[in-house]
């Protein structure tokens, strides 16, 4: 697979690149002895969602920070629209839905949306920006007053209103349900259909594998790998093989062609790119191996089998 073993090194961040809108290359920062990103690279294109994975204290919130220019990094370069992301100009091509975000309570979504506006050279009309966020109906409630849904809505809103090139989004449908969750992949997938670059970091694996067009997984700072869903999938876990066998899970992970094998209750679950020849051999030395199933590994899979290895 050297197409994903090259994606694995480097996620191309070239500056000759005309889809380019932004990019981290080779980044690395540090606070004080810990290391956030160690070499770290990504490219964010025109027209794309890239998910941003990994587990917690991966560099994820880092690496967002940095696209956003509050923070500088140790060494290498972060650019936005090819300019410094701490620059006006590359600000006023930035929207962010951040975890961490506090707005006025008092003031109502309309009147956080013209705040939000204000700030932007050339902002969507107020009434664009209610329709694509689908907040209309919530448009004179004050903020403070807003469910938790309503909330996320409207901060999706602030992200979207000054009609950046480039959107991040962090854990964007956390607390939402299944309804309104749908309706922000909806709006996601909207804003990269009109040419934005979009950068989401969620917990949702399903999320991911639904709304990007990559996936760059990252942990202990550094690229572990980047490619498409069915890459990240097919690439790393290949198949998935469940059933009962009397072989233990440490002598499965000794097989040709393994990648993984943990107990699930009273079965097994086995990871592999060869599930035929794997098979062979489990029946030569387990004649009463029953309860076969095989699967397509899930992006979950694929993901715990990146960062637990």
């Amino acid at each position: 697979m050297p197409a994903l073993a090259d994606a694995a090194r480097i996620d191309p961040a070239s500056s000759r690149d005309p889809e380019l809108i932004a990019s981290l290359r080779a980044v690395s920062k540090r606070y004080g002895p810990h290391t956030a990103l160690d070499g770290f690279s990504m490219a964010l294109r025109r027209g794309e969602v890239v998910a941003l994975l990994g587990p917690n204290g991966a560099g994820k919130t880092t690496a967002v920070k940095l696209l956003l220019g509050l923070l500088r990094p140790a060494s290498g370069s972060v650019r936005v629209l090819g300019r410094d992301p701490r620059s006006s100009a590359a600000r006023a091509a930035i929207g962010a839905m951040l975890q961490v975000a506090r707005v006025p309570d008092m003031l109502t979504v309309r009147e956080q949306i013209e705040l939000f506006r204000s700030y932007y050279p050339r902002p969507l009309p107020t009434p664009e920006v209610l329709r694509l966020a689908a907040v209309g109906a919530i448009e004179h409630q004050r903020f403070g007053t807003l469910s938790g849904g309503q909330r996320q809505r409207a901060l999706f809103a602030l992200a979207i209103c000054g009609d950046p090139a480039l959107v991040c989004l962090d854990e964007p449908t956390v607390g939402l349900d299944v309804h309104s969750r749908r309706q922000v992949w909806e709006q996601v997938s909207a804003l990269a259909a009109a040419g934005k670059a979009v950068l989401l970091t969620t917990h949702y694996l399903e999320e991911a594998d639904a709304l990007a067009h990559r996936i760059v997984l990252i942990n202990e700072g550094r690229l572990v790998r980047a490619g498409t869903p069915a890459q990240i999938k097919q690439g790393v876990a290949g198949r998935r093989i469940r059933c009962r066998t009397q072989l233990t899970p440490q002598a499965l992970r000794a097989l040709p062609s393994v990648t993984a094998a943990e107990a699930d209750q009273e079965r097994v679950v086995i990871f592999t790119h060869d599930p035929e020849a794997v098979l062979r051999r489990m029946l030569t030395e387990d004649a009463g191996l029953s309860d076969l199933e095989v699967t397509t590994a899930s992006l979950d899979e694929a993901f715990l089998a990146l960062t637990t290895a």
